[in-house]
């Protein structure tokens, strides 16, 4: 059965929390590995990760088939690009910086098929198996979209952005909304906790999720109670990371034993 008859990615709808991470890296090593664990999902970044976008389609043939949906994270909004990604075998798409519903329903035009978008249709792209599965109403095709809130306009908006069609989740990047938030104009009081409850408090009124990225898993429990529920834990980089310093700070406190 097509992947679209049967939106594997439904959990993401109704109300359950789901579990995904960060692969920046590229390596389809690393990939296959974390595809190997029953996550949710598994972010793959073509904005700030390392692989080429002419990587993507290995990246996406490893996760294939397996218990995680596949989510990448475009660097902008190129229809052509989301388009590509689409067509490879992306379950969803997270687009960065969306500012405004205007920006929300120009990429949910892109990811969708006529009459409801203006994506370009193939039956014999590999998110078809190659023609062997196509679509049987290409309007029902409607890859999740991950709206990402990381500026104080998205937060501003973030109720026009979760009304529009298409908005699945409100995703906050924690990293670009804390800069945003510390920069703005004299006067303006929005804090990062604020600005939190307001983008989860959009998703609830609209009938949407809310998501975040977090670094530190003691606030897990914090942000469900707040009403966020697509939860992204840690990155690949971050976990190899932590794996080197541990042994490093292992190492050198064993030669401070021996002086």
């Amino acid at each position: 059965m097509n992947k679209y008859d049967v939106r594997k990615y439904d959990r993401f709808l109704d109300g359950s929390v789901t579990l995904g991470t960060w692969l920046s890296i590229g390596s389809p090593v690393v990939v296959d590995l974390a595809a190997q664990f029953p996550f949710d999902w598994l972010l793959l970044d073509l904005e700030h990760g390392s692989a080429p976008e002419a990587q993507l389609p290995e990246l996406l043939r490893t996760i294939g088939g397996r218990e995680p949906c596949a989510i990448v994270r475009v660097p902008d909004l190129q229809a052509a690009t989301i388009a590509r990604v689409l067509d490879w075998g992306a379950d969803g798409i997270m687009l960065p910086h969306v500012t405004s519903a205007r920006q929300a329903a120009e990429c949910v035009a892109a990811m969708r098929y006529p009459p409801m978008g203006h994506r370009g249709y193939s039956t014999t792209v590999r998110t078809y198996r190659y023609g062997l599965e196509p679509p049987v109403d290409p309007r029902d095709v409607k890859p999740l979209f991950l709206a990402q809130i990381e500026d104080v306009a998205g937060v501003r908006h973030a109720h026009e952005i979760a009304a529009v069609d298409g908005v699945d989740i409100l995703f906050v990047g924690p990293g670009d909304l804390k800069l945003a938030l510390a920069h703005q104009p004299a006067g303006d009081k929005l804090g990062f906790e604020e600005a939190l409850e307001q983008v989860a408090r959009a998703a609830e009124v609209h009938g949407k999720q809310a998501g975040i990225l977090l670094r530190n898993r003691d606030d897990f429990a914090n942000f469900v109670s707040m009403g966020y529920r697509c939860m992204a834990v840690d990155s690949d980089l971050a976990i190899l990371r932590k794996g080197y310093q541990d042994m490093i700070t292992w190492y050198k406190q064993l030669n401070d034993e021996k002086v």
